[in-house]
């Protein structure tokens, strides 16, 4: 899947989604806003790299390596609660994607936490293909960046 599609369905969740602040955004307009906060990769699709690597930052860490694996692999996408985007993004981008699109922190954080599985979950097809498959397969797959992780904190 290519990036815009990618972006579009984001963009759709967070249109979607039950936050006032955002069901009347255009898709176009949030499409961007997450094409300037996700960033693209050196292939032209989306950088990840940066949210795996927020994995190893914080006490919420181990959790979270479970969460975005859920959404590397090919089975059901663990929800992630907003408190823990911060976590997993940064703050400083959170405010930037919120100013982008006219909304406040706590808006930003649920629209991404609404979309960023499913995001997440169409870049890496069957676990370890897609717009992520060069840089998992340089770890041997989603399981051997899980590993890696693990074996840094295990």
């Amino acid at each position: 899947m290519d990036l815009g599609n990618l972006l579009r369905i984001g963009a759709s969740l967070i249109q979607n989604n039950s936050d006032e602040a955002t069901s009347g955004l255009d898709t176009s307009t949030i499409a961007d806003a997450l094409g300037g906060l996700l960033g693209t990769g050196s292939d032209g699709g989306l950088d990840l790299s940066s949210i795996v690597g927020n994995l190893t930052s914080g006490e919420n860490g181990g959790s979270l390596m479970e969460t975005v694996s859920s959404w590397i692999g090919s089975g059901e996408n663990a929800a992630i609660d907003p408190s823990q985007i911060e976590t997993l993004i940064g703050g400083d981008k959170i405010s930037e994607f919120a100013d982008t699109l006219g909304i406040n922190f706590d808006s930003a954080k649920q629209a991404l936490a609404d979309a960023l599985p499913e995001v997440v979950n169409s870049a890496t097809p069957d676990g370890d293909e897609g717009l992520l498959g060069n840089l998992l397969s340089q770890v041997g797959g989603a399981e051997g960046a899980m590993g890696i992780l693990g074996k840094m904190f295990g």
